[in-house]
């Protein structure tokens, strides 16, 4: 039996007469996954799936007509990913939870006639699993590419992840951690969306410049150029996919965290610190050298730990700007310290609008 995600209630019966009549969904139209145009990072398989790996990647369609079928599955048996959408510009707040197990669509239906638009969006991160689209069947469906606007880059950790940020459909103190990310409502595409650009994320949670939450790795410079973030992974990402007027990067916070209290942690070394960083942005300045990149400091710190970060991340920027003379000179932005209300200390979806207003002026200088 297919998922109804049901936009009105009204529209029940509407939903259950396009299942329960063959002939109906059978004259519909139908689009493999690798026949869309993906934003963000992402892979297609020889299966003709595309593979949503990052958070938020993202793609589009428009249909005619009054529902779309959905048929995705996660990476395998015992996993799970959400997917979020947006419909005809408007944001659904219900997440669509996607099995491995489970090879049932869901079905987007409107009560509305005529042509729909629809963005979906991968709401976990790319720790969590892939999504694979398999296919999507509606009356004249179209894959559509995003306009062409700005492009902004945001590298990062949980945060940028929107991980931890939404518990309004299962509490915090319950599910898994990918339960509750919410990568559509994190600062950066709400940056992005504010400012009319467009945008992709980079960023894993737990991780850091030059050592993790909890280990030493690995690390952020350690696994950016791999397609799906992992470190033994042999896909290797085509930095020529996208080309960001911005690249943002928000790493710091797990390089000064105290750990898990069970593995060793070392105080926090600021000339490692700085040394790895000022490496990692000339390694995104080879992929991109004609971006301007932005540093972000940690708004979970503050205190003597937010001043060290601020004086780490001005040390980055000095150096840098040195040895690319010609270039544009590195920005630095310093969060405002905040009391987070997410789980387990994150930032909810409440904050990372709070976020993302202190840093539009930032971003829009940069546009």
């Amino acid at each position: 039996m297919k998922r109804f995600i049901n936009i009105v209630p009204a529209f029940v019966l509407i939903c259950f007469s396009l299942w329960s009549n063959p002939s109906a969904a059978a004259s519909r139209d139908s689009l493999s996954g690798s026949s869309f145009y993906p934003v963000g990072r992402y892979d297609r398989n020889a299966k003709g799936d595309l593979e949503l790996i990052g958070s938020a990647v993202h793609f589009g369609f428009t249909f005619t007509g009054q529902a779309c079928t959905v048929y995705a599955v996660a990476s395998d048996s015992a996993a799970h990913g959400y997917l979020q959408y947006t419909l005809d510009g408007v944001f659904i707040k219900k997440r669509i939870r996607i099995n491995g197990n489970d090879t049932t669509p869901f079905v987007i239906g409107i009560v509305t006639k005529g042509v729909h638009t629809v963005w979906i969006y991968k709401a976990t991160e790319a720790a969590s699993g892939p999504i694979f689209i398999k296919k999507i069947v509606a009356a004249g469906i179209k894959a559509i590419k995003e306009p062409r606007l700005p492009l902004i880059e945001f590298i990062g950790n949980s945060i940028t992840c929107g991980a931890a940020s939404d518990p309004s459909e299962i509490p915090c103190e319950l599910g898994e951690y990918h339960d509750h990310h919410n990568a559509y409502d994190a600062y950066g595409p709400r940056v992005a969306r504010a400012l009319h650009a467009n945008f992709i994320l980079s960023s894993v949670s737990g991780i850091g410049i030059y050592r993790n939450w909890n280990s030493l790795g690995p690390t952020m410079p350690q696994v950016y150029e791999k397609t799906d973030l992992q470190l033994n992974s042999t896909r290797n990402w085509d930095f020529n996919s996208y080309h960001p007027q911005i690249v943002s990067m928000a790493l710091g916070t797990n390089d000064f965290s105290g750990g898990d209290g069970k593995s060793p942690r070392l105080p926090f070394d600021s000339a490692a610190y700085v040394s790895h960083y000022i490496s990692f942005v000339k390694l995104v300045k080879s992929k991109y050298p004609k971006a301007s990149i932005i540093l972000l400091s940690s708004p979970m710190l503050n205190g003597s730990r937010r001043e060290m970060l601020q004086n780490c991340l001005t040390a980055v920027k000095k150096n840098v700007d040195l040895v690319y003379i010609s270039d544009k000179p590195i920005t630095l932005f310093f969060f405002q310290p905040m009391q987070a209300r997410g789980c387990g200390g994150h930032p909810n979806v409440e904050d990372h609008e709070i976020l993302a207003r202190e840093l539009e002026p930032a971003f829009k200088k940069l546009l």
